[in-house]
């Protein structure tokens, strides 16, 4: 093992991508058999066969899948590091930030909106499942992740959770047809709801409220991300249950109304971060940013974009 190095790792790369030692060596500006005999070397390194020959070309075996994985990951730590290391106030600089797939976009946008534009950051933005999220962090392919889901934590956890905003939730929908005032429970009894799957916090919540109202609600639809419930409130299919943040512009517009706040609901909006030795700035600034969004004080006159707003 004392033999596995970068260049070791990066010839293997180049194979993988490639498919074949001839196109790697080529891209590489190496001869075949010196690609050819450092990847053996890397093979009995490791004790495991990386290549498996399929027709002309080279396909990874198991173990060299997960070899990949690992080579990935370790590339990623170096550009990282050259990068954190070699900064000037002039460079640009890139955050990455992830977000839960059933995140609210609205929320997403506003908590990046005081980087858009700017010259001198580079925005990428990924989304994926909880579990996606934390292997980012770990892998150091994210620099933050948006998440209404705190990561499990210990005295050894490497992970910071810090909290942006406690957004109400409404019973959102089509103006009601009447001027009339029907209290909560006629609301949720009397018109069919589209609610979050039962799985999610924001749903065991609800179903908790349903509980010790003792009704039975009219269930239309269910979803497990904010941008479905958003299109199936706007297309009529029923009563949504869900933080007005999520629909910013059709309520702005008039399109819905909020029928019915859910006093003592909340969906709690966090961002996590791995602790480093070297942390990405833009992670300080945006969650100050955040921060001071959050504030009633210190928002004045700000966009309805920024988390913390009530939508």
């Amino acid at each position: 093992m004392a033999q596995l190095n970068l260049h070791h790792l990066r010839l293997f790369r180049a194979v993988a991508r490639d498919g074949t030692l001839t196109g790697a060596a080529r891209s590489l500006n190496l001869s075949q058999s010196a690609v050819s005999t450092q990847l053996r070397r890397l093979e009995a390194a490791l004790g495991h066969d990386l290549f498996a020959r399929r027709g002309r070309g080279l396909v990874l075996t198991e173990a060299g899948r997960i070899a990949l994985d690992h080579a990935e990951a370790i590339f990623r730590t170096a550009d990282d590091l050259a990068a954190t290391l070699s900064e000037t106030a002039g460079s640009r600089r890139v955050l990455r930030v992830g977000a839960l797939s059933t995140l609210s976009r609205n929320f997403l946008i506003g908590f990046v909106a005081p980087l858009i534009g700017r010259s001198d950051v580079e925005l990428v933005l990924r989304s994926g499942t909880q579990g996606d999220l934390i292997r980012g962090l770990e892998a150091l392919a994210l620099d933050i992740a948006l998440t209404n889901m705190a990561p499990a934590r210990d005295a050894a956890s490497p992970f910071l959770v810090q909290a942006l905003s406690d957004q109400p939730v409404s019973v959102v929908g089509y103006p009601a047809p009447s001027a009339d005032a029907p209290s909560l429970a006629q609301i949720l009894t009397s018109e069919p709801l589209i609610l979050p799957t039962p799985e999610t916090g924001l749903r065991a919540a609800f179903d908790a409220l349903i509980e010790r109202l003792g009704i039975v609600p009219r269930i239309a639809a269910e979803a497990d991300d904010m941008a479905t419930l958003r299109l199936l409130a706007r297309e009529k299919a029923g009563l949504a249950i869900l933080p007005p943040v999520v629909v910013r512009d059709e309520l702005a517009s008039g399109l819905l109304v909020e029928r019915a706040r859910l006093d003592g609901i909340t969906e709690r909006f966090l961002a996590v971060t791995l602790q480093r030795r070297f942390p990405n700035p833009l992670v300080a600034e945006v969650l100050e940013g955040a921060a001071r969004a959050a504030d009633p004080e210190a928002l004045g006159h700000a966009g309805d974009a920024r988390p913390g707003r009530r939508g």
